[in-house]
């Protein structure tokens, strides 16, 4: 089988030679085990899928995902200078804005006029356009979407790698933009003063992100990922993510497979209580399964519940197993995460989350080998 077919089994339920591998890469792991320079690895199209394919074939994973799209193509021409110091790569835009780069971890905006944030209790949900133009990263950092070339990435990637890898694209969940755009206390405070107010905001923009993911899935994507890094247990209760979480990310879980191509749910932290309610969303899959002490997923307890109906991506602790441990403790738990995720299929071999920024090049590429030794179907 190609690592294409592979992959393609095991999230149909199908029975994939071996069991695949394909861990997430986070940017300050990509800029650390990348020669790429900081800016052009997060404004350049080009450069962001070199530095994802060379290092999917260190660590000989079975596809990549391509977290970012819509890069802007005239980034260079926007920006005044790019310069290099102790605490990072720097680069001043004509408008007075400033954009610092760690050299291990995500960029640091810095605005020239800072922007107010959103009042929800004076809120009006039609006032949100129809057309989302960002990606919500993380706290007040956002990534412009192109409007002209929104999935130039994307398409670089398939075009290069799309016949013998699988190549996933990325959404970010409905509440991730309502977290964004009030701010964390503001948004939990409105959802429960406002609730409906709440859930018509929350619907304006499952409609954009139903856009996005429907012109992801037209680039001939092997798989979706819905990014939902806040909805676990150790931020929303199993009743808040039922009513604010669920039906929004169904819905876009269901249009993405409504094309043909998988879905599949990412979601950090302790889903113990409600995997069930993950696998009726509509998705084929999900992951991140943290195990102990990170959440409280235990592999095959997961598989009992919800493995027959989804696949399963992870659950290598990429913390305490994959950045503290040496090759042989790493080797040690993907061998019993293979043993617990293989019977039946639909298991993908994967760190829970991303790979941490100094993770040693070494431990990953150990998961391939394991891959080969024992995840022979």
């Amino acid at each position: 089988m190609t690592s294409k077919e592979r992959m393609a089994a095991a999230m149909s339920g199908g029975r994939p030679d071996r069991v695949p591998v394909m861990c997430q890469m986070s940017i300050g792991h990509m800029l650390l085990r990348s020669a790429v320079p900081p800016s052009r690895l997060w404004y350049s199209a080009g450069d962001f899928i070199d530095a994802l394919l060379a290092l999917r074939a260190d660590y000989r994973f079975d596809g990549i995902l391509v977290s970012l799209h819509g890069h802007p193509h005239d980034w260079e021409g926007r920006a005044v200078s790019v310069s290099r110091g102790p605490e990072g790569e720097r680069v001043r835009w004509k408008n007075g804005d400033e954009t610092v780069f760690p050299p291990d971890d995500l960029p640091v905006f810095h605005p020239a006029v800072p922007s107010a944030r959103a009042e929800f209790d004076r809120f009006d949900p039609s006032s949100l356009p129809a057309r989302i133009d960002y990606i919500p990263v993380s706290q007040g950092l956002r990534f412009a979407l192109d409007p002209a070339r929104p999935f130039d990435a994307v398409e670089t990637a398939i075009e290069r790698a799309g016949r013998d890898y699988s190549v996933h694209g990325e959404v970010t969940s409905p509440l991730d933009y309502v977290l964004d755009l009030f701010g964390f206390e503001q948004a939990m405070l409105g959802f429960l003063d406002d609730p409906s107010r709440a859930e018509a905001v929350l619907e304006r923009f499952t409609s954009g992100i139903v856009a996005i993911a429907e012109g992801l899935a037209g680039t001939g994507v092997d798989a979706v990922k819905i990014s939902s890094p806040f909805a676990g247990a150790g931020f929303l209760s199993k009743a808040f993510y039922r009513r604010f979480v669920l039906p929004y990310e169904g819905r876009i879980a269901r249009a993405v497979e409504a094309k043909a191509v998988r879905a599949y749910i990412h979601t950090c932290g302790d889903i113990h209580d409600r995997l069930e309610l993950m696998a009726g969303s509509g998705a084929s899959g999900i992951e991140c399964l943290d195990p102990p002490p990170l959440g409280r997923v235990e592999l095959r307890d997961a598989k009992r519940r919800v493995g027959g109906r989804i696949f399963i991506k992870g659950n290598i602790d990429p913390v305490h197993v994959l950045l503290a441990g040496d090759r042989g403790s790493v080797r040690a738990d993907a061998v019993r995460r293979i043993e617990a995720g293989k019977p039946g299929g639909r298991f993908i071999l994967s760190t829970a989350c991303s790979i941490a920024p100094h993770t040693p090049r070494d431990n990953v590429a150990v998961l391939a080998d394991v891959a080969e030794e024992c995840g022979r179907y």
